[in-house]
Parts: structure tokens; C-alpha cells; sequence
């Protein structure tokens, strides 16, 4: 059993969420190509849009994601990969989840605030 890689142009959507507490950490995409990397290592592999290749999760950074448990959707056309978070950071931009902004909407004004955790500064990470 796979994804369907053949909707979506050859890629699936990717939900990556902690293992332990359950907290969502990205979204990200994989090709067959990722897929199967994922498999054979227990490290989350993806496909970039933006730079067109195959990439690890953590190949710079140090903070990889160790697979525990993968499951697909009803279509097969997304997976969940429930991860051991190495390091504690998902973002590259240093947070533990890449949805550390929350859209606060009161009396009719929309405003932005950070609401999570930042555990690296990703200038001192990235260089």
C-alpha cells in the first residue's frame, strides 16, 4: 500500500505531527522518490516545490524526524507521519512547529501574533 502519486502531479500532501504530544508540525509534500527514502531510512524525506529536489528533514539543521508511524487517508492521497521531533524544532525559521502564528480577528480587526515556541535562531543554524 502507497499514496496515490498519480493525482496531483506525481505528489502527495504530508502532515507531519509529534508523536508524543500530538502537536501538528508542517506540511510538506513527497514524490515516490521521497516516499520510498522515508521507508528504507525511518527519516522523513520531501519533495521541495520551490527548489525541485528530494531533501531530508533536518540534512542542515540536525533536526531530523525519526518516523514512528505512517497512516493514509481515505483516498490515499495524503499521509500523516506521526515523528519523534529531533532537536525540537520542525520550523526553519527556529520554532517547534511551522504554525507558530495565530490570526486573532475582534471587532472586525485582524491582527497576527507568534503563539509558539522558538528553540533555534535559524541565522546561527543556516550560514
Amino acid at each position: 500500500m502507497e499514496p496515490d502519486f498519480k493525482k496531483q502531479n506525481g505528489l502527495v500532501p504530508v502532515i507531519v505531527q509529534d508523536v508524543h504530544t500530538k502537536d501538528v508540525l508542517m506540511l510538506a509534500y513527497m514524490n515516490k522518490e521521497a516516499w520510498d527514502k522515508t521507508l528504507q531510512t525511518k527519516k522523513a524525506h520531501y519533495y521541495s516545490r520551490s527548489r525541485k529536489k528530494l531533501w531530508q528533514k533536518g540534512e542542515e539543521s540536525g533536526h531530523v524526524q525519526l518516523v514512528k508511524d505512517i497512516r493514509l487517508d481515505c483516498d490515499n492521497d495524503t499521509v500523516l507521519l506521526l515523528v519523534d521531533q529531533v532537536g525540537g524544532a520542525a520550523c526553519h525559521k527556529g520554532y517547534k512547529s511551522c504554525f507558530y502564528k495565530r490570526i486573532v480577528y475582534e471587532h472586525g480587526n485582524m491582527s497576527m501574533e507568534i503563539c509558539g515556541e522558538k528553540i533555534f535562531n535559524p541565522e546561527e543554524v543556516y550560514k
